[in-house]
Protein backbone atom coordinates (compact mmCIF):
# COMPACT_ATOMS: atom_id res chain seq x y z
CA UNK A 1 0.00 0.00 0.00
CA UNK A 2 1.78 3.37 -1.04
CA UNK A 3 2.05 6.11 1.53
CA UNK A 4 -0.17 8.94 1.91
CA UNK A 5 1.42 12.32 1.67
CA UNK A 6 1.06 14.02 5.41
CA UNK A 7 1.97 17.68 3.96
CA UNK A 8 1.15 20.50 1.67
CA UNK A 9 3.01 19.54 -1.39
CA UNK A 10 2.14 23.41 -2.33
CA UNK A 11 4.25 25.00 0.33
CA UNK A 12 7.09 22.53 0.00
CA UNK A 13 7.65 23.51 -3.70
CA UNK A 14 7.72 26.86 -2.47
CA UNK A 15 10.30 26.48 0.55
CA UNK A 16 12.29 24.66 -1.54
CA UNK A 17 11.98 27.21 -4.68
CA UNK A 18 12.64 29.65 -2.46
CA UNK A 19 16.66 27.90 -1.39
CA UNK A 20 16.79 26.66 -5.31
CA UNK A 21 16.50 30.19 -5.40
CA UNK A 22 19.06 31.76 -3.42
CA UNK A 23 21.36 29.64 -3.61
CA UNK A 24 21.28 27.95 -7.48
CA UNK A 25 21.04 24.04 -7.74
CA UNK A 26 24.81 23.07 -7.02
CA UNK A 27 24.82 25.11 -3.89
CA UNK A 28 21.68 23.99 -2.63
CA UNK A 29 22.78 20.45 -0.16
CA UNK A 30 19.93 18.02 0.69
CA UNK A 31 20.02 19.57 4.15
CA UNK A 32 19.44 22.46 3.05
CA UNK A 33 16.39 21.38 1.74
CA UNK A 34 15.38 19.46 4.80
CA UNK A 35 15.80 22.36 6.63
CA UNK A 36 13.64 24.63 4.70
CA UNK A 37 10.56 22.13 3.85
CA UNK A 38 10.50 20.38 8.07
CA UNK A 39 10.58 17.00 5.44
CA UNK A 40 13.21 14.74 6.27
CA UNK A 41 15.48 12.64 4.03
CA UNK A 42 13.35 10.15 2.96
CA UNK A 43 10.37 12.16 2.78
CA UNK A 44 11.99 14.45 0.09
CA UNK A 45 13.07 11.23 -1.51
CA UNK A 46 9.94 9.20 -1.61
CA UNK A 47 7.81 12.17 -2.56
CA UNK A 48 9.87 14.00 -5.22
CA UNK A 49 12.59 11.41 -6.20
CA UNK A 50 16.47 13.13 -6.62
CA UNK A 51 17.37 16.57 -5.55
CA UNK A 52 17.06 16.71 -9.68
CA UNK A 53 13.77 15.61 -9.54
CA UNK A 54 12.39 18.44 -7.04
CA UNK A 55 14.21 21.01 -8.68
CA UNK A 56 12.81 20.48 -12.19
CA UNK A 57 9.55 19.83 -9.95
CA UNK A 58 10.20 23.59 -8.79
CA UNK A 59 10.71 24.99 -11.83
CA UNK A 60 7.59 23.89 -13.12
CA UNK A 61 5.87 25.68 -10.43
CA UNK A 62 7.54 28.88 -10.81
CA UNK A 63 7.26 28.89 -14.51
CA UNK A 64 3.28 27.77 -14.01
CA UNK A 65 3.20 30.80 -11.65
CA UNK A 66 5.35 33.44 -13.75
CA UNK A 67 3.02 31.83 -17.08
CA UNK A 68 -0.77 33.12 -15.27
CA UNK A 69 1.12 36.08 -14.05
CA UNK A 70 2.30 37.51 -17.51
CA UNK A 71 -0.78 36.19 -19.25
CA UNK A 72 -2.67 38.37 -16.81
CA UNK A 73 -0.56 41.31 -17.78
CA UNK A 74 -0.76 41.33 -21.47
CA UNK A 75 -4.59 40.71 -21.14
CA UNK A 76 -4.84 44.74 -20.11
CA UNK A 77 -2.94 45.32 -23.41
CA UNK A 78 -4.92 47.34 -26.02
CA UNK A 79 -2.90 46.09 -29.28
CA UNK A 80 -0.02 43.82 -29.45
CA UNK A 81 2.65 46.11 -29.11
CA UNK A 82 0.75 47.45 -25.61
CA UNK A 83 1.25 43.57 -24.60
CA UNK A 84 4.77 43.63 -25.14
CA UNK A 85 5.35 46.75 -23.46
CA UNK A 86 3.28 45.30 -20.30
CA UNK A 87 5.33 42.32 -20.50
CA UNK A 88 8.15 44.49 -20.36
CA UNK A 89 6.74 45.98 -17.43
CA UNK A 90 5.98 43.75 -15.77
CA UNK A 91 9.95 42.26 -15.79
CA UNK A 92 10.91 45.70 -14.65
CA UNK A 93 7.99 45.72 -11.77
CA UNK A 94 9.72 41.93 -11.16
CA UNK A 95 13.15 43.72 -11.11
CA UNK A 96 12.72 46.60 -8.90
CA UNK A 97 10.51 44.48 -6.04
CA UNK A 98 13.60 42.11 -5.72
CA UNK A 99 15.13 43.57 -2.82
CA UNK A 100 17.43 40.33 -2.58
CA UNK A 101 18.78 40.46 -6.54
CA UNK A 102 18.02 36.72 -6.76
CA UNK A 103 16.49 37.37 -10.69
CA UNK A 104 14.60 35.15 -12.42
CA UNK A 105 15.24 31.48 -11.19
CA UNK A 106 14.58 30.39 -14.98
CA UNK A 107 16.80 32.51 -16.40
CA UNK A 108 19.53 32.00 -13.09
CA UNK A 109 19.34 27.98 -14.48
CA UNK A 110 20.21 28.80 -17.85
CA UNK A 111 23.31 30.26 -16.93
CA UNK A 112 23.87 27.82 -14.23
CA UNK A 113 22.89 24.33 -16.19
CA UNK A 114 21.73 24.94 -19.25
CA UNK A 115 24.73 22.73 -20.60
CA UNK A 116 24.92 20.05 -17.83
CA UNK A 117 21.94 18.02 -17.30
CA UNK A 118 19.40 16.61 -20.42
CA UNK A 119 16.17 16.60 -17.80
CA UNK A 120 16.83 20.74 -17.68
CA UNK A 121 17.89 21.61 -21.42
CA UNK A 122 14.40 19.53 -22.18
CA UNK A 123 12.78 22.04 -19.51
CA UNK A 124 14.96 25.33 -20.73
CA UNK A 125 13.86 24.25 -23.74
CA UNK A 126 10.43 24.03 -23.79
CA UNK A 127 9.89 26.80 -22.01
CA UNK A 128 11.92 28.95 -24.87
CA UNK A 129 9.43 27.27 -27.27
CA UNK A 130 6.37 28.21 -25.51
CA UNK A 131 8.07 32.24 -25.27
CA UNK A 132 9.19 32.34 -28.54
CA UNK A 133 5.35 31.27 -29.88
CA UNK A 134 3.93 33.72 -27.75
CA UNK A 135 6.35 36.58 -28.83
CA UNK A 136 6.48 35.42 -32.41
CA UNK A 137 2.36 35.49 -32.11
CA UNK A 138 2.33 39.31 -30.53
CA UNK A 139 4.71 40.55 -33.48
CA UNK A 140 2.82 38.87 -36.19
CA UNK A 141 -0.63 40.59 -34.52
CA UNK A 142 1.73 44.09 -34.36
CA UNK A 143 2.49 43.77 -38.09
CA UNK A 144 -1.16 43.39 -38.93
CA UNK A 145 -2.38 46.33 -36.80
CA UNK A 146 0.53 48.09 -38.04
CA UNK A 147 1.54 48.80 -34.69
CA UNK A 148 5.04 46.57 -35.07
CA UNK A 149 7.48 47.47 -38.23
CA UNK A 150 8.33 45.28 -40.80
CA UNK A 151 11.64 45.34 -40.53
CA UNK A 152 12.53 42.12 -39.69
CA UNK A 153 9.84 38.66 -39.71
CA UNK A 154 7.94 37.99 -36.77
CA UNK A 155 10.26 35.08 -35.97
CA UNK A 156 13.47 37.31 -35.98
CA UNK A 157 11.87 40.11 -33.47
CA UNK A 158 10.54 37.24 -31.37
CA UNK A 159 14.04 35.98 -30.92
CA UNK A 160 15.42 39.64 -30.30
CA UNK A 161 12.64 40.04 -27.86
CA UNK A 162 13.33 36.83 -26.25
CA UNK A 163 17.11 37.67 -26.18
CA UNK A 164 16.46 40.95 -24.48
CA UNK A 165 14.51 39.67 -21.73
CA UNK A 166 16.74 37.24 -20.58
CA UNK A 167 19.33 39.92 -21.03
CA UNK A 168 17.17 42.32 -19.20
CA UNK A 169 16.25 39.53 -16.22
CA UNK A 170 20.00 39.31 -15.74
CA UNK A 171 20.93 42.80 -16.48
CA UNK A 172 18.11 43.62 -13.53
CA UNK A 173 20.21 41.45 -10.49
CA UNK A 174 23.10 44.22 -10.86
CA UNK A 175 21.38 47.32 -12.03
CA UNK A 176 18.35 48.72 -9.81
CA UNK A 177 18.35 51.93 -10.68
CA UNK A 178 14.56 52.23 -12.58
CA UNK A 179 15.34 55.33 -14.79
CA UNK A 180 18.62 52.74 -16.24
CA UNK A 181 15.94 50.09 -16.58
CA UNK A 182 13.44 51.85 -18.27
CA UNK A 183 15.72 53.41 -20.80
CA UNK A 184 16.23 49.74 -21.78
CA UNK A 185 12.77 48.93 -22.13
CA UNK A 186 12.54 52.12 -24.18
CA UNK A 187 15.30 51.22 -26.43
CA UNK A 188 14.25 47.96 -26.95
CA UNK A 189 10.38 48.74 -27.77
CA UNK A 190 11.85 51.30 -30.21
CA UNK A 191 13.47 48.81 -32.21
CA UNK A 192 9.85 47.30 -33.34
CA UNK A 193 8.07 50.90 -33.82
Amino acid sequence: MPKVETFDKVLVLKKATDVFHEKGYNATSMQDLVDATALNRSSIYNSFGSKLDLFLECLKSYQDLYIIKISETMDKADHALHAIELLFEFYLNEILSDNEDKGCLITNCISEMANQETSIINFLSSNQRFFMELLEELVKKGQKESTINRHRTSKEYALYLFSSIQGFRTTGILISNKKDLQTIVKTIIQTLI
